[in-house]
């Protein structure tokens, strides 16, 4: 059985390499992707939520506070002890801003008509940061002004601003967590579909199904070298985004390149999904095209934050794949979090990965065996 399984996988390998259009696919498109997709894009952003330690407490910093929420960008979503507990907000992923207001900010402006407030962005997306901390500047500028009015000697408060995990705010560090997303769903997804259905549609299929193998382990075995791919392109992909980008991997390795070939299986199980619904290869290219890469572009993201969507949107990119390896590969990658913060993320995307696995099963003993 192991014989004729290798067998099966030694075929489809040397059928990818004997089609030069796949290769072009496989290992062309990643390097033009990353290499493209290095710059940034600039979105309007709203309701970002932030954090604020406000060791001040007392009136003036309550109404700079009032002000900031009463801004359509900024939700506040906690208010921190003290500016060490920062780091572990931001690597939550649920924080955009932390804004500290300092004990002597009310004092300071009424003794020496100057005060001073720190602004700490997560830079990991430096288009969503220098947005952010723009607005953040403007809403202190406005809060400033109307401090000022009537008094002979204006009121001066200084924003402090600092960069965490990009500070040099380079686009790449957005931009390769969601290449990396788009290459292995193309590739896993699309390429295991259409190899499985030109099967069917040739009416090879049921050549194969007669050999002693089961019907899934033949589905197998044709996906199996598509794996071997994502992961020589999950290599590509790192190398180039380190000695070329200048990116850093601040966490563990091992454990990027463990859920990269999680969300790879979920990707190939998906793509196996959708070769027992259609019959036709321009079929299964349309649906791993529309159904699956441009929500993976839209909704995981990498394009367009997800806060800004309305609710339904947001609901929706729940079930995209990418949008739970994205936020994987940005925290790992970028801010050098563990599998302690990261395992709702990884549990999501190993649970889809069964229910693939699961659905295919069963729908390729249904369809396939009766043949």
């Amino acid at each position: 059985m192991k014989e004729q399984f290798l067998a099966f996988v030694k075929k489809e390998w040397f059928h990818i390499w004997r089609d030069k259009k796949t290769l072009f696919i496989l290992f062309g498109l990643p390097i033009v992707q990353i290499l493209i997709f290095g710059f940034a894009l600039t979105n309007e952003i709203k309701n970002s939520r932030i954090a604020i330690v406000d060791q001040s407490k007392d009136e003036t910093s309550q109404r700079l506070i009032d002000r900031i929420a009463s801004s359509r960008y900024f939700d506040i979503e906690e208010f921190l002890k003290s500016g060490d507990e920062a780091d572990a907000a931001f690597k939550r992923g649920k924080i955009k801003l932390v804004i500290i207001i300092p004990e002597s900010f009310g004092s300071s402006l009424k003794h020496t008509n100057h005060g001073a407030i720190q602004v700490l962005a997560d830079a990991s997306d430096p288009n969503t940061a220098s947005t952010l901390t723009s607005y953040m500047q403007a809403i202190v500028g406005d809060f400033q002004s109307d401090l000022n009015e009537g008094k002979k000697l204006p009121y001066t408060i200084v924003p402090e601003v600092r960069m965490l995990y990009n500070p040099q705010l380079k686009g790449a560090y957005n931009f390769v967590p969601g290449i990396m997303a788009m290459v292995l769903m193309l590739i896993c997804t699309l390429m295991t579909s259409i190899a499985i259905v030109k099967e069917k549609e040739t009416g090879t299929m049921e050549v194969l199904l007669v050999s002693p193998l089961k019907p899934i382990l033949v589905i197998f075995a044709k996906s199996t070298p598509y794996l071997f791919l994502s992961l020589v392109n999950i290599a590509s992909i790192l190398l180039l985004s380190v000695f070329v980008l200048g990116l850093p991997i601040a966490g563990s390795l091992v454990l990027l390149i463990t859920l990269s070939l999680l969300f790879s299986i979920a990707s190939l199980s998906l793509g196996m999904l959708i070769s027992t619904i259609t019959d036709s290869q321009q079929t299964a290219m349309l649906i791993s095209l529309m159904g699956l890469f441009l929500p993976t572009l839209m909704l995981s993201g990498f394009m367009f934050p997800i806060e800004n969507m309305p609710l339904p949107l947001k609901i929706m990119s729940n079930v995209v794949p990418a949008k739970w390896y994205y936020f994987i590969v940005k925290s790992v990658m970028i801010k050098g979090v563990g599998l302690k913060i990261i395992w709702k993320e990884a549990f999501v995307l190993t649970f889809m990965t069964l229910a693939f696995l699961g659905l295919s099963i069963k729908n390729y003993k249904v369809r396939l065996a009766i043949k």
